[in-house]
């Protein structure tokens, strides 16, 4: 039982990096528009996370320093200030977004419209920060976030035609009457939501807040083997739920409630009832994961205290950063943007950040001086390389897509 409570930060990191507000959406978009297209982009994506993921766990395990602290160290204070300002303002958006996921599922549940929701969601992300110890986070959310595989049950009731499933997966191409630039601006969006560039710092932090060592590099790589391969299959049954109930019908998914009724129409109010408490989870404790990393970011490069573990009386800084992060991104929901169009934005600037954050990861986990024996293996560098040109066609190809398909419409 301690061995599985152990994977429990990958497990979060799973369902608030992968399944958070940004995936359910651009998932519940694409299967209902797409099918099972792209889910090549999920699997892609997923990859590449895993692949570096396990790099950001092995610096904090052998280097015993958190990621964004030795990129400053290793590659200069100039270059990695454009990465904290990037960074940040990414993952300010993303935290944006995130609280107004979680208002959006409490109106699902109330009925009361999202914006009386979201100061109070800003005060609760706040108080987990504050209050809640990690393990409990990561623990907690983790575990409640399960509750999406509701999709998975689902799935299996509905008169899902598997065979085109698969046709679909094996052999990807653009549908009739969908325009190939609208499909590969999803195709980037689902990237750019597994392969967000605040997972690494939060997830290499969150291992120096539990105080990995050598002796934990086997655990941070199960946490990458599981967590982040679950968040997909989460994403794909997400997507896949949508195929038999939404694409026949030609819906467009444009608010949240859509992508519940796979659910309802197969398992009614109980499943219902797990997919809220599942949305819930898995965005609330995305929205505690960006606001921590902005505050990870910013510590790591002055040099401050930082972390969870420590009372904001002993780490004033880092506390006051996370503070005014959540109150600015709160603040940004109640100008009455549409949280979902902020999702859809933040995934696919995300994708065109991803090279900021990636290419110093590679080149720290290349470095000797920090990780010794422990560097990266021959195979592993062939990979990480073919991963990171990806990643430039997909940073370079984003903004285009973005404004040549106006957002996807």
């Amino acid at each position: 039982m301690k061995g599985l409570l152990k994977v429990a930060l990958g497990v979060m990191t799973a369902i608030g990096g992968f399944v958070d507000i940004g995936n359910i959406v651009t998932s519940g978009v694409t299967g209902a528009r797409f099918g099972m297209t792209l889910a090549w982009a999920v699997v892609l994506g997923t990859l590449i996370m895993v692949l570096y993921g396990e790099m950001a766990g092995r610096v904090a395990a052998v280097a015993q320093r958190a990621v964004f602290d030795v990129v400053r160290e290793r590659l200069g204070v100039r270059f990695a200030l454009v990465n904290l300002v990037a960074s940040a303002l990414l993952a300010l958006l993303t935290l944006a977004a995130e609280i107004g996921g979680v208002a959006l599922v409490l109106q699902l549940v109330s009925g009361v419209h999202y914006l009386i929701w979201v100061p109070v969601v800003g005060l609760a992300v706040w108080l987990a920060i504050w209050r809640l110890p990690f393990s409990v986070l990561e623990t907690v959310f983790g575990l409640l976030g399960l509750c999406l595989l509701v999709f998975a049950a689902a799935l299996a009731l509905l008169p899902a035609d598997w065979h085109q499933f698969a046709e679909e997966v094996f052999s990807p191409s653009v549908p009739a009457g969908e325009p190939l630039p609208t499909w590969l601006f999803y195709g980037i969006s689902l990237i750019g939501a597994c392969v967000v560039p605040y997972q690494v710092v939060f997830f290499a932090s969150g291992g120096r807040e539990e105080k990995w060592t050598v002796r934990d590099m086997r655990r941070a790589r199960v946490n990458t083997l599981v967590g982040f391969p679950l968040g997909a299959v989460l994403s794909l049954a997400i997507m896949a739920a949508m195929v038999p109930v939404l694409r026949p019908d030609s819906v467009d998914v444009h608010h949240l409630g859509q992508v519940t009724l796979p659910i309802a129409q197969a398992l009614g109010v109980a499943g219902l009832l797990l997919t809220f408490v599942g949305f819930f989870a898995c965005t609330f404790a995305a929205a505690a994961e960006s606001a921590l990393s902005i505050g990870y970011s910013f510590g790591q490069y002055f040099g401050w205290s930082w972390g969870k573990r420590h009372r904001p009386v002993d780490a004033p800084r880092f506390h006051l950063v996370c503070l005014a992060s959540v109150i600015a991104a709160t603040a940004f929901v109640l100008t009455t943007i549409d949280p979902i169009t902020v999702t859809i934005v933040s995934v696919v600037l995300g994708g065109a950040a991803i090279p900021l954050t990636y290419l110093p990861l590679l080149v720290v986990a290349n470095d000797r001086e920090y990780l010794g024996r422990y560097v990266n293996k021959r195979w592993q560098n062939a990979l990480a390389m073919l991963a990171l040109l990806v990643m430039v066609v997909v940073s370079v190809a984003a903004l285009p897509l973005l404004i040549a398909t106006k957002a996807g419409q």
